[in-house]
């Protein structure tokens, strides 16, 4: 077995310590990027429709302006984004590369994604819900807490399993500028030395990423349905 694996993959067995510190760097990348990107989408997302027209806090200037910036930044290509950021990323953590420096624009990039598939599952409530509500004299905030994200768990944990698995992608491209993790692991070794078992078994570990974010994602959302 031992000879097989020297075999297929020489060059992978001399740097599975780095291979796994690279593992743990996109971990925490994702972790950080993906908490507060959830917390910000989801209060984004609560602007964008309690404030929209003809809802409980219409306030379509608000609406509109925030609307517009979300759309903004998700049109930019993330390669790009990170260049942008620089400056802003700098000023904030004090460097623009290694996991510090991909947290700043892996956060800007997630979070209008984010807020987009939390808008879009706020938005399938049943306006009846909403107007029941109203009927009995619930406050804005309560039908905030009580309706929209009460009934809409299903649709949130389905939204943040996809900007999960989009995140895993985008901290594979942080790697290219730099930002460390399996990209970063991939790019210097299997694209920069072709080293072909390395970047074989990066794919891999990124696909297994997905399936895992996508069957916890699954399950958790079904069983939010019972």
């Amino acid at each position: 077995m031992a000879e097989l694996l020297q075999r297929l993959m020489p060059n992978l067995l001399k740097k599975i310590p780095e291979l796994l510190k690279c593992l743990r760097e996109t971990l925490v990348m994702m972790g950080i990027s993906g908490g507060i990107s959830f917390m910000l989408g989801l209060i984004l997302a609560l602007i964008l429709i309690v404030t929209r027209k003809g809802d409980i806090l219409q306030n379509l200037p608000l609406w509109t302006v925030l609307d517009k910036v979300i759309n903004f930044f998700r049109s930019v290509p993330f390669i790009i984004l990170i260049a942008l950021l620089i400056p802003v990323t700098r000023a904030i953590v004090g460097t623009a590369i290694g996991v510090k420096g991909a947290v700043v624009p892996l956060i800007f990039g997630t979070t209008p994604f984010f807020t987009r598939q939390m808008e879009s599952a706020l938005a399938e409530i049943n306006r009846g819900s909403i107007e029941a509500a109203q009927s009995v004299g619930t406050s804005p905030a309560g039908i905030i807490f009580r309706v929209y994200l009460k009934e809409s768990v299903p649709g949130i944990i389905r939204g943040v399993t996809i900007t999960f698995i989009s995140l895993v992608g985008l901290t594979a491209m942080a790697g290219a500028v730099g930002g460390g993790g399996l990209g970063d692991f991939a790019i210097r070794y299997g694209y920069q030395r072709f080293q072909t078992d390395i970047t074989i078994v990066t794919v891999i570990i990124l696909v297994l990423l997905v399936t895992i974010i996508q069957a916890l994602g699954t399950f958790l959302s079904k069983k939010t349905l019972h």
